[in-house]
């Protein structure tokens, strides 16, 4: 079975899917809201960086505006919201180095910091069922699962795989419930070369899940001695090596399907696709438009599909109905066509060469899976 190609679509002009749950490809606005706690006697630190920070992000294409404001209630607390013509323009914007660079004096005079990013759905003055598009609306909300799925991915010095495998698949599970409202549901984890990815699902608040498994003694173990085997140097005890370790490893989720049909055997696999250089972002929602549409294809093995997205590291996570390699190899890659495909990854040979490119690019995709670890009732 081979899906037709076609390009890259307009957000604008595409039914938004009730299978998707997850996507930052709807064409809408986007609302950042960043909410900040200033140290006490660091208001006017804080108000320079910010300044420094504004001036810049005006340049960066996507950008439409921002607020600083401060809370009449506590004067320690602020409240920073900028909006964006979409969600890509935003995601490589705070995942470039420069953004790195720019945000490392805020945290010196900044005690908490939280993001949040929303699609623009509804606003005053303006019709419910608006068109999205450049700087436009929402045409429909998400309805989702419940499900936050994020991911971290980081690479090892090259030799240490094995080793590296090793640790991370023996250490105790920590306790899934975080508190009443937040429970960790699945952790997975992959190596693709010297490339860890390591996907979380979490139901509740994913910040208060991130802290709960980073204080479980048998993580921490696991963490300090991953240490020695990783190309980026950090230092855990230090809140500053940890913040920039951990904002570079962000893998973010950009998009998420689930077929209607849903089968407790699924195995659960990931698959690598280098995209060129500047071509990440295009590249991910090539795929995610393929999964869309072969969601309702009750003939595809994949029943679920999870894209994450950073530069140009482009990951796939997929849930299939048997073996990965048994149904058709461009249906699987979520890649119908090489020649469109080389114009974008570097993953797969030109259309010049032998027919089996395909099945090839399949095998070469494939990311080792090291552990996969369900919550009981997840």
């Amino acid at each position: 079975m081979t899906i037709t190609t076609t390009p890259v679509s307009d957000p604008s002009a595409r039914q938004v899917s009730h299978q998707v749950s997850q996507s930052v490809f709807d064409g809408s606005r986007l609302r950042v809201v960043l909410l900040v706690e200033v140290y006490d006697g660091a208001q006017q630190q804080f108000l320079e960086t910010y300044e420094n920070l504004r001036s810049h992000v005006e340049s960066v294409p996507g950008h439409i505006g921002e607020q600083l404001c401060q809370s009449i209630e506590n004067p320690s607390q602020w409240l920073v919201t900028s909006e964006w013509e979409s969600a890509p323009p935003f995601l490589n914007w705070v995942s470039s180095e420069e953004h790195v660079r720019m945000v490392k004096p805020l945290h010196k005079c900044v005690r908490h910091t939280r993001s949040l990013r929303f699609h623009v759905v509804r606003e005053t003055g303006r019709p419910a069922g608006a068109e999205p598009g450049r700087g436009g609306l929402q045409s429909a909300p998400r309805i989702g699962d419940g499900v936050i799925r994020h991911a971290l991915t980081f690479t090892v010095k090259p030799g240490s795989e094995e080793t590296v495998a090793g640790i991370l698949a023996d250490y105790a599970s920590p306790e899934p419930r975080v508190d009443d409202t937040t429970r960790l549901c699945r952790t997975s984890l992959f190596l693709h070369g010297n490339r860890v990815v390591r996907a979380i699902e979490v139901r509740g608040d994913l910040l208060a899940a991130l802290r709960h498994v980073a204080a479980q003694p048998e993580v921490r173990a696991v963490e300090e001695a991953l240490n020695p085997y990783l190309e980026q140097d950090r230092d855990l005890g230090d809140p500053e090596s940890a913040r920039v370790f951990y904002t570079r490893a962000a893998l973010p989720a950009v998009h998420h399907v689930t077929a209607a049909e849903r089968d407790p055997a699924a195995q659960r696999h990931a698959l690598s696709y280098p995209a060129r250089p500047g071509q990440g972002m295009r590249l991910a929602q090539l795929l995610a438009e393929r999964d869309e549409a072969a969601a309702d294809d009750p003939r595809s093995p994949v029943l679920s599909s999870t894209i994450f997205q950073r530069d140009e590291i482009v990951v796939r996570l997929v849930d299939v109905r048997g073996d990965l390699g048994a149904g058709d190899p461009a249906v699987t890659l979520a890649l119908p066509d090489p020649t469109a495909v080389t114009e974008l990854t570097t993953l797969l040979d030109g259309p010049d060469r032998p027919g089996d490119a395909l099945v090839r690019a399949l095998e070469g995709a494939r990311m080792e899976p090291v552990t996969d670890r369900r919550a009981p009732d997840a």
